[in-house]
């Protein structure tokens, strides 16, 4: 009879808050982008520049997914490690394609591939996307990006310039949001490296 008994409350007692036996609800990770953007429109000015076909922007494997990586500069720098509860709203390579079209615009046409004529073309290759840390405190986002400007002239395509961009900017924390914002102010800086030198490249 006192076993009988015992049951019941054993049974209450796994309905009460705290009891160690019901399933804890999943973590979702967090998912960041860059941002909204812009958030006026911009004015509508004559193009100053050339119009230019913007390709899609190349990445390798190791950065075609959504994950938030870091390395360790310390301990073990050739390997890219995920942050398990934070990931992109993208790849990296669109979220660069995304700023990118937004600077170049605000000075001259930008299209996709296929939708023009535009002999002018810039082609992206993002090489590095990671937080970098020097020290288990101390990090920045490192962003490396390879651009090659093409024309496309009498059939074929023509090497007109090619440059890497390597920018690094300081981490205000050492975790997943601390790399993020990190890695959008490189991406920014990069952006605007890109289309400063695009400007230094003779008229066509």
């Amino acid at each position: 009879m006192k076993r009988r008994r015992a049951l019941p409350l054993l049974l209450l007692a796994c309905l009460l808050p705290g009891c160690s036996s019901l399933p804890s609800a999943p973590v979702r990770p967090a998912v960041y982008d860059f941002g909204p953007g812009a958030l006026t429109t911009p004015a509508t000015t004559r193009p100053a520049l050339p119009p230019i076909v913007l390709q899609e922007v190349e990445a390798p494997p190791a950065l075609d997914s959504a994950a938030v990586l870091y390395r360790l500069a310390y301990s073990d720098a050739q390997q890219l490690r995920p942050y398990a509860q934070a990931r992109w709203s993208m790849p990296p390579a669109q979220l660069v394609r995304q700023r990118l079209r937004e600077s170049l615009s605000l000075k001259r046409a930008v299209v996709n591939p296929g939708e023009s004529s535009v002999p002018l073309a810039l082609r992206v290759e993002l090489q590095e996307f990671s937080q970098l840390f020097d020290t288990t405190q101390n990090s920045s986002g490192l962003v490396r990006l390879r651009a090659t400007l093409i024309e496309a002239k009498g059939g074929a395509d023509r090497l007109v310039a090619q440059q890497v961009f390597v920018v690094q900017r300081p981490a205000a924390s050492a975790d997943a949001p601390g790399g993020v914002r990190a890695l959008m102010a490189a991406t920014d800086a990069a952006v605007e490296e890109i289309g400063a030198w695009l400007q230094q490249q003779p008229a066509r």
